[in-house]
């Protein structure tokens, strides 16, 4: 909810005095407002507005039919959403953005909403046909964030980190400078070159690059601090990432985090790049050493390294993957590397796009917002989702699913009507509170007959443990969004460190969704290894 109430009162004002694009409505009824004869001419007088606006109208809900404020309860402002996203459709238009402000003086929740709904003509489209995401790692105080800061804006850092802000949102981050959950961030690419955000602090600015962008770069930035390893993992496993860029800093050199997320990097079979980041602050003959060094580190795990400033950037398109690990060295101070990185991300292809199976997104983060209602993000793992669609969320704690239906989708701040595989998302949802709503659950199709899973079958590999892992050894398991403990059942009673064998895993506290060919990582304490399911043992949900 906004707290600036000046863009609302401008509204009115507007409306006094022109009428012009600005309507005032009360509220909207699907029993009242979509009836026969009704409907036709509210999307008539719809059309009106936003052709008096240049394309653009502004409805002012929660108000009286003179300006005056009155406010409504939130279900009503969402059923008034629900009404006018539909009447836009008939006109041929589209709700681009929502602000909205409790009642009277704006003290007071239960005073109702006033919401100032932004439309703009031409239906709603999903732009991002070329949509990468890509997935950074690396050592705390690396650069990773500041990098995708310059990244996204084409702004050179000031040497303190300042870019890094455009993806930090809590407060703490800020002031400590450390990240302490997944931040996002966003630029594109047209026939003219890159589409960055001018002030990525304004929602809408990352929606018009959404909007404008033919190809979509999204960046999932991780944290580099040990203790938040958890959260790293969990942005490199829950998300559909389609790349890994992991940064070593040029006077620091690689370290044992560094070696950590490259492990779990490439665990995950996820095709990765290198940028060695502060060149600018060491000399040349240091900035050589630490690029041997993460040579090294590569070839220690079988990997092939290549450097990008030997080879070019078209070599390192055709074989990243494969074994081989681009490497470049960059500067977001002095933005050297920042033209070659913007080459490479324009021109990797999408990994793996599954539109063609069924919709299924698993939950990694859950929003209440003021006059929408309970809203899910997360990334897309298959098929598309439409606005309208019916879904079932689950499994709750007793295994249970519970049908909902998608009220609206957005795309960094950006509304559309439908997102395919590989998209991240937030989608509004009629039918449950955001409190029962939980990290790790699914959205899956109505008719999809999900049952819940309490333990599943998998071959694992032990990549680090102190002795070995025996019956009854309590892990916490990463897998899609899901992080849970777990208690292993090796088979033949033990797996020593380098093992691949077989074991059951079963969850200790709650069922989830699980499916064969999922892959997963698991850690307790310095222990870690990586695996994938092969067989599920389903439980029943309750009748």
């Amino acid at each position: 909810m906004s707290a600036d109430r000046a863009p609302l009162q401008r509204a009115i004002q507007r409306g006094e005095e022109e009428g012009g694009n600005v309507e005032f409505k009360t509220k909207l009824t699907r029993d009242v407002h979509l009836g026969e004869g009704r409907m036709e001419s509210l999307v008539a007088q719809l059309r009106h507005r936003v052709l008096s606006g240049d394309g653009e109208a502004l409805y002012v809900v929660g108000v009286t039919d003179e300006g005056g404020i009155a406010g409504i309860a939130p279900d009503e402002f969402s059923e008034t959403m629900d009404v006018l996203s539909l009447l836009a459709e008939e006109a041929d238009a589209h709700i681009e953005d929502v602000e909205t402000w409790s009642g009277g003086d704006g003290s007071a929740d239960e005073e109702g909403l006033v919401g100032l709904v932004e439309i703009r003509e031409g239906a709603m489209l999903d732009t991002d046909d070329e949509h990468i995401v890509v997935g950074t790692a690396g050592h705390v105080d690396h650069g990773k964030s500041t990098l995708v800061g310059s990244l996204v804006t084409g702004q050179a850092d000031d040497g303190e980190g300042g870019t890094r802000s455009f993806l930090d949102v809590q407060p703490h981050e800020m002031e400590r400078g450390l990240s302490a959950d997944l931040s996002y961030g966003v630029y594109g690419f047209d026939d003219d070159g890159p589409i960055r955000m001018d002030n990525p602090h304004r929602k809408s600015d990352r929606a018009r690059v959404v909007r404008e962008a033919d190809r979509l770069v999204s960046f999932v930035d991780t944290v580099g601090h040990e203790p938040w390893l958890r959260t790293t993992i969990r942005g490199l496993v829950g998300q559909k990432l389609d790349y890994g860029l992991l940064t070593v800093a040029a006077d620091d050199g690689p370290t044992k985090t560094t070696r950590e997320h490259l492990g779990i990097l490439l665990a995950t079979d996820l095709p990765t790049v290198v940028a060695i980041t502060k060149v600018d602050v060491v000399d040349g003959e240091r900035v050589e050493a630490v690029e041997r060094e993460v040579e090294g580190m590569l070839r220690d795990v079988g990997k092939t390294p290549l450097r990008v400033d030997r080879h070019g950037v078209a070599t390192a398109v055709e074989e990243i993957g494969d074994g081989v690990v681009p490497i470049l060295r960059t500067s977001a101070v002095s933005e050297r590397g920042l033209g070659e990185l913007d080459q490479l991300f324009e021109a990797l292809p999408k990994r793996s796009d599954d539109t063609d199976g069924r919709f299924r997104m698993y939950v990694d983060r859950t929003y209440d917002v003021k006059g929408v209602g309970a809203v899910a993000s997360g990334t897309i793992r298959s098929g598309t989702v439409e606005t309208g669609d019916e879904l079932l969320l689950g499994p709750l704690p007793d295994g249970s699913f519970e049908p909902v239906e998608v009220r609206s989708i957005e795309m960094h701040y950006h509304r559309v009507d439908e997102a395919k595989a590989g998209r991240i998302v937030g989608i509004a949802l009629k039918g449950v509170d955001e409190a029962d709503i939980h990290r790790g659950m699914a959205l899956v199709p109505r008719d999809a007959d999900p049952t819940p899973v309490r333990e599943f079958e998998a071959e694992v590999v032990v990549l680090n443990h102190p002795t070995s892992i025996r019956d009854g050894y309590e892990p916490v398991v990463h897998l899609e969004t899901v992080s849970e403990a777990v208690v292993f059942h090796p088979e033949g009673g033990q797996l020593l460190p380098g093992d691949n064998g077989n074991a059951t895993v079963e969850f200790k506290f709650h069922p989830y969704l699980v499916e064969e060919g999922q892959r997963f990582v698991f850690r307790e304490g310095q222990s870690k290894g990586v695996g994938t399911v092969t067989g599920v043992e389903r439980t029943d949900p309750p009748e």
